[in-house]
């Protein structure tokens, strides 16, 4: 029998309390980079976030900047080197302390010493963006309607939480969104800091930590939005005069786009930069010297025509967007502009990767920086433009900070010291290929146990991605494979029709017809993993979450090769899914009544032979908890024998959303699915 020795992916326990890197922020003179880092709390029921600093030579030691009980989140510099970041803290100077308290802005010192308390609002603050040069900050914070100063918010609120009110009246579409109810406050920008005149009636409170400097006096530059912020992004000039954000109109039947506007910081002026042609205009990046803008444009799909994503620049004073490397067939997911603004750095997923590519603006070139098999994310330019920083990370290890020259192709990155070491892993990574029916080039990661031999194959597992437009790609917390590795599993994970990072073609290969090449790609995957002599084709799982939950239980009504199935907010009946879900326009433009019921799941639910366990979340408003009630129902009406027989299960989480975020509540997550495998897979 062999042996091994224990990592934290055998007890899911230990899986949870392993820290998360997330996010990077480089100081302007190149010296310091922050990354955020989670860790599971002393009560074991929450991951809260601290800063800590990272050697950008990796010659030193990562090392804690702070040490809140609530925890602190996204930094960013201020021209001075000081480090902005958000927390929920105790205010110093307040006499009445909420259980509840907002997040706020925070300010470290560069020098050294305790941060302070900078900037606050009842709704709280987020969204921070600072000017390059004049330090200008711009924010988001939720605020009442009708409310003129944050007294006014913080009396009206005040006064709906006495009353004990919860009513909410909408006067349009969306009512919520992903797992929060929409109102009755809404998203406004405000400005303040340097350069911002502090408006009437709204004086900064002055701050216990340096007596005589008054707190930020915010000036709303979007008092009436009526949902035009709603999860939107922006930034600001680096003189802070302009800031640019995206903007959400309403439109006929339900519908919305999204615009790129530019607001006036002196008068709150907003004129349009780009709209419409079909279009959403999304994640502005300002250029160092301010006069462009960076962005994606989102194509609008139709039910034959898939979404596109190109990256555009436009100017900030106006003009026509010029789309940038247009024979380029890959999709940006972030980027950051060279310091010369003559190129940018981007992230984009590419055959089972997201490597760094740099992009001349000028003649569209494109250079793959990186030539290993990482996902990176949050890239930074350093300030002499040599670097890029960014976290990597890989089916095989977590995200980490890294460093790679700006203009060589093919590297391998440099590993900065990080706050987190990379855990052992309980097997192997492996990568299969194979060809669809119409000659289409298939390929999936493999996670093997470290025992998976000839003499002692291991159960397969098939674990469908969601998205769609998706890749296995990059590490994962919330579905990790190495836990079900741990329990000897040999994990599949494959890019079937309608992933990303292969062309819009094999997107389109999918579209509107989830349940032919998507599912097809998929059993052609599955039978080439199961030919492998290291897995045992006659014990057999699939599995997936939100589309791949469709697809678990569109594999389900199709096929009994497999001996369990487990769905995790998935989709059930298309006809319901559509017009409940929180953007229903979204999914009326993608699928016909017709394409929804060739394509809807339920319609094959007598035949369904499979044990299925299914998995939802009530707080789930992107795929709402009726899917996951109307399957269990339609499980439980068709099972024929007796109700202690019942082969189907359940796990329901009634304060969870699309995804299980408690620690304990992943914990229950992780242990049942191996429970439920176990016993239908392996006989246990």
């Amino acid at each position: 029998m062999s042996t091994r020795f224990r990592t934290p992916f055998d007890d899911p326990q230990d899986f949870v309390a392993l820290p998360r890197l997330a996010g990077l922020a480089l100081s302007p003179d190149g010296s310091r980079l922050v990354t955020t880092v989670s860790v599971i709390n002393a009560e074991r029921n929450a991951l809260r976030p601290s800063l800590w600093q990272v050697d950008p030579t990796g010659q030193r030691p990562a090392h804690r900047l702070t040490r809140g009980a609530s925890g602190e989140s996204a930094p960013v510099f201020a021209p001075d080197g000081d480090l902005l970041f958000g927390a929920a803290r105790p205010d110093p100077d307040a006499k009445d302390q909420p259980d509840d308290a907002p997040s706020a802005l925070w300010r470290l010192p560069a020098a050294g010493g305790e941060a302070r308390l900078v900037g606050t609002r009842p709704g709280g603050i987020g969204g921070v963006a600072v000017a390059r040069d004049a330090g200008t900050v711009v924010v988001t914070s939720m605020t009442m309607p009708g409310a003129v100063t944050a007294e006014d918010d913080g009396k009206r609120r005040t006064e709906r939480k006495d009353r004990k009110l919860s009513a909410i009246l909408h006067e349009g579409h969306p009512v919520r969104f992903w797992d929060r109810d929409l109102g009755p406050d809404q998203a406004r920008l405000l400005v303040g800091g340097p350069g911002v005149e502090r408006p009437d009636g709204d004086g900064g409170e002055r701050d216990g930590d340096a007596p005589g400097e008054p707190r930020i006096a915010w000036r709303d530059l979007t008092p009436d939005p009526a949902g035009a912020l709603l999860e939107t992004a922006h930034d600001i000039t680096p003189d802070g005069r302009t800031v640019v954000s995206e903007w959400r109109i309403a439109e006929r039947a339900g519908a919305n786009r999204v615009a790129l506007v530019a607001i006036d910081v002196a008068t709150g002026e907003r004129r349009v930069l780009v709209d419409g042609g079909g279009h959403d205009w999304l994640a502005p990046r300002v250029s160092p010297d301010g006069s462009r803008v960076a962005l994606l444009r989102e194509r609008h799909s139709t039910p034959t025509m898939p979404v596109d994503l190109r990256l555009v620049v436009v100017p900030v004073e106006g003009g026509e967007p010029v789309e940038v490397a247009p024979g380029w067939d890959r999709w940006v997911s972030e980027l950051a502009w060279t310091p010369d603004g003559s190129a940018v750095v981007v992230t984009a997923d590419d055959h089972g990767r997201a490597p760094l590519f740099r992009i001349e603006l000028a003649s569209g070139a494109v250079t793959r920086l990186t030539g290993d098999d990482g996902a990176y994310t949050d890239p930074v330019v350093s300030p002499d433009g040599r670097h890029v920083y960014a976290l990597r990370s890989s089916y095989d290890s977590p995200p980490a900070p890294v460093r790679v020259d700006a203009a060589v192709p093919g590297q391998e990155p440099v590993r900065l010291s990080s706050p987190a070491a990379d855990p052992e892993l309980p097997g192997r990574l492996s990568e299969v290929s194979a060809t669809a029916a119409d000659g289409t080039a298939l390929r999936a990661w493999l996670a093997l146990p470290h025992s998976a031999a000839e003499d002692a194959p291991a159960p397969l597992l098939l674990w469908v991605h969601g998205g769609p437009l998706g890749s296995w790609n990059s590490w994962h917390w919330r579905w990790n494979p190495w836990v079900l590795v741990a329990r000897g599993y040999a994990v599949l994970l494959p890019d079937p029709a309608l992933s990303t990072g292969y062309g819009l073609e094999f997107i389109a290969r999918g579209w509107g017809t989830w349940g032919d090449k998507p599912y097809t790609d998929l059993m052609t995957i599955t039978d080439a993993a199961a030919a492998r002599p290291d897995t045992d084709a006659t014990r057999t799982a699939a599995m997936g979450g939100s589309f791949g939950g469709y697809m678990a239980n569109w594999i389900a009504g199709h096929t009994d090769r497999f001996s369990a199935i487990v769905t995790h907010a998935s989709l059930w009946a298309l006809d319901q899914f559509g017009p409940t879900t929180d953007a229903p326009f979204y999914w009326r433009r993608e699928m016909t009544a017709e394409q929804s019921r060739r394509h809807t799941p339920d319609a094959s639910a007598a035949a369904i032979s499979t044990p299925v366990l299914v998995i939802h979340g009530d707080r789930d408003f992107r795929v709402p908890i009726g899917e996951a009630l109307r399957l269990w129902w339609e499980l439980v009406e068709r099972h024929d024998g007796e109700p202690e027989d019942l082969p189907h299960r359940f796990l329901y989480f009634p304060d969870e959303g699309h995804w299980i975020l408690r620690p304990q509540n992943s914990v229950v997550w992780y242990e049942t699915v191996i429970e439920f495998l176990d016993r239908h897979v392996r006989g246990g």
